[in-house]
């Protein structure tokens, strides 16, 4: 067995539902004492933005979803409406802004940490954050744009970065 301590992560989606795994597995990568970096690429930069609050859940085509109320009697919040819901309803204006409201909410309710916590915890705990920097100058981002602390480089960096890993994850 390896004596490798080192875990890559690419995190390529920026809705408020993808936002989650990233930054989940690598705070419990470095709870196991890894030492952790996440290359964020394409709409992954969404993550690394100082504001998030315009991140959401896009349920179109996502029939994997749960769908449960974390509002209303014990009975109510018991049922899954995924199956019930056909994927035309999420073409609807405002949906996006109605599931990802009732995703938050039952996180709170749950005692999930928020994303902006769970970020800087990750930040707090040394993971490295790279940005890539050819998607930043794509999407015309600068560099004020994003939180403190991640690092700009090219994909080469990242393969640099997971050459002597032994867990790379793309998400």
């Amino acid at each position: 067995m390896s004596d490798n301590k080192k875990m890559t992560i690419i995190a390529t989606k920026g809705t408020f539902d993808w936002a989650f795994p990233p930054f989940i597995i690598a705070s419990t990568g470095v709870a196991m004492d890894k030492e952790v970096t996440i290359f964020f690429t394409f709409y992954g930069l969404n993550l690394l933005l100082k504001d998030t609050s315009k991140l959401r859940i896009s349920p179109i085509g996502n029939p994997a979803m749960p769908m449960k109320l974390p509002i209303g009697p014990e009975w109510l919040q018991k049922i899954d409406f995924s199956p019930k819901i056909p994927n035309i309803f999420w073409l609807l204006p405002f949906t996006e802004h109605l599931a990802t409201y009732l995703m938050k909410k039952t996180m709170k309710k749950n005692g999930v940490a928020t994303l902006d916590e769970l970020r800087s915890m990750c930040q707090e705990f040394d993971v490295k954050f790279i940005a890539c920097e050819m998607t930043v100058d794509l999407f015309g981002y600068s560099k004020d744009d994003f939180i403190d602390g991640v690092e700009f480089a090219g994909a080469a960096t990242y393969f640099e970065e997971c050459n002597d890993s032994n867990h790379n994850l793309y998400m």
